[in-house]
């Protein structure tokens, strides 16, 4: 968004310019510079084509960026009846099947990674909660003098808390889904 801003000040300044009472235009309509013959200036965040305005600020100028141009390639003709090959050229389709055994020992594995994770979120929170001590941890150092980084750490293990119970709530449900497809 920052450059089409850019794009619309130096359009209304080049349009101020163009319209200024210095010369009027034989056609009635004020012509623009071309955008490759006009000078850009950088001020910091704003952009500038005065260059007494420029010269005032201390403006860097910036300088055009070089365009550069690639050729495409252009694919050989092909022949009248020749249609392109979608899929492999030679071979069997694999199967996307798995073998029952070997998807019970993937489903096993997953059970077994989801208690994991479900175990660990459960000692998580039993440790906010501690931490947490309904509502009135215990102050920390700095907590003692500045009241306001206490309660942001309140905040904090709140927020916390909510989100671990949000994450332990979903690896239930997974468990569940897992359960109940068997």
């Amino acid at each position: 968004m920052k450059y089409v801003y850019a794009v619309i000040v130096l359009a209304a300044a080049g349009q101020a310019q163009a319209q200024a009472p210095s010369a009027p235009a034989a056609s009635g309509a004020a012509a623009l510079p071309a955008p490759s013959a006009t000078r850009v200036y950088r001020c910091g965040n704003q952009y500038t084509n005065a260059p007494t305005e420029a010269q005032a600020r201390e403006c860097k100028l910036l300088e055009p960026a070089p365009l550069t141009v690639v050729q495409g390639v252009r694919p050989p003709p092909s022949q009248a009846g020749a249609r392109p090959s979608v899929g492999p050229a030679s071979g069997p389709v694999p199967s996307l099947r798995v073998d029952s055994s070997e998807q019970r020992a993937r489903d096993a594995d997953a059970r077994a990674i989801l208690e994991a994770e479900l175990r660990k979120a459960q000692a998580r929170q039993s440790e906010l909660l501690r931490e947490y001590n309904n509502g009135e941890p215990e102050k920390l150092g700095p907590e003692t003098r500045n009241y306001q980084k206490y309660l942001d750490r309140v905040a904090h293990l709140r927020a916390s808390i909510a989100r671990n119970e949000v994450d332990i709530e979903g690896l239930r449900r997974e468990l569940s889904r897992l359960t109940a497809s068997k």
